[in-house]
């Protein structure tokens, strides 16, 4: 029975091991690609057609220009933390020219600003409807909320960038499931952090592109344990064949 669990614990932690090994290759060729993304010419949107494909795999952090029109009456505010502190995200729908509309993060305000929005809104002198060209990231939905906090729609909350739900909420009957971050990150500056200024608000450009990559530490780790296992095997196997050599004599 010890053998056998021996054995079961071994190739368990030389699977897991494996995998990991496999999850790294994938998100090293997945940071690859996305830095390809990041260097690219800005793109067109997906056709409509296409949107319900839409997945991180081939379109997150993809540069896209679309142009519409400002929906600013559903701007809605989600909660944010930036490298400029807490605050909020401004999203804003963009009707498209050739019908259906997107989501666009149009940028950062201060905790600061949110008892003055939408008052300090530069659309609001714009008035509804003022046409747009926006250039930025494209972005899949958050759904559900933030840690341990939960998306109220009813209640206007949002703790993430919901696009369904900020859809629904805001009846945009034709709406993209993604949204886009407005403005391209100077990947040249990332080590140096933005200044908060004065403004302009929203503040946009704050998208970060980084991937949690610790999957080698994982794979040693699983490795070792399997390696710890089959020690231990030659231990108690050695230590047996001692006591039957002595039981022999």
């Amino acid at each position: 029975m010890l053998a056998l669990a021996g054995a079961g614990l071994f190739a368990l932690f030389a699977a897991l091991g494996g995998w990991q090994a496999e999850r790294r290759v994938w998100k090293l060729a997945l940071i690859e690609r996305v830095q390809q993304r990041l260097h690219a010419a800005p793109a067109t949107l997906p056709p409509r057609g296409q949107w319900p494909q839409a997945n991180a795999t081939d379109h997150e952090y993809l540069p896209v220009q679309v142009q519409g029109r400002w929906l600013a009456a559903k701007t809605v505010l989600t909660q944010a933390t930036t490298e400029l502190g807490a605050g909020w995200w401004v999203l804003t729908p963009l009707a498209l020219a050739d019908g259906g509309q997107v989501l666009v993060n149009r940028g950062f305000i201060p905790d600061t600003l949110r008892a003055q929005w939408p008052a300090r809104d530069p659309l609001a002198q714009q008035g509804e409807g003022a046409p747009a060209q926006v250039t930025g990231l494209l972005r899949m939905s958050e759904p559900g909320g933030g840690f341990l906090r939960r998306n109220a729609p009813a209640e206007g909350r949002w703790h993430s960038r919901d696009v369904a739900g900020i859809a629904q909420a805001q009846g945009l009957a034709d709406a993209a499931p993604f949204f886009i971050d407005a403005g391209i990150p100077d990947l040249r500056a990332a080590a140096q952090p933005a200044a908060a200024g004065d403004g302009p608000w929203p503040r946009p450009g704050l998208t970060v592109v980084q991937f949690h990559n610790s999957h080698l530490v994982y794979v040693f780790t699983w490795w070792g344990l399997a390696a710890m296992v089959l020690g231990a095997a030659v231990l108690v196997a050695r230590y047996e064949l001692r006591l039957r050599a002595r039981h022999h004599r």
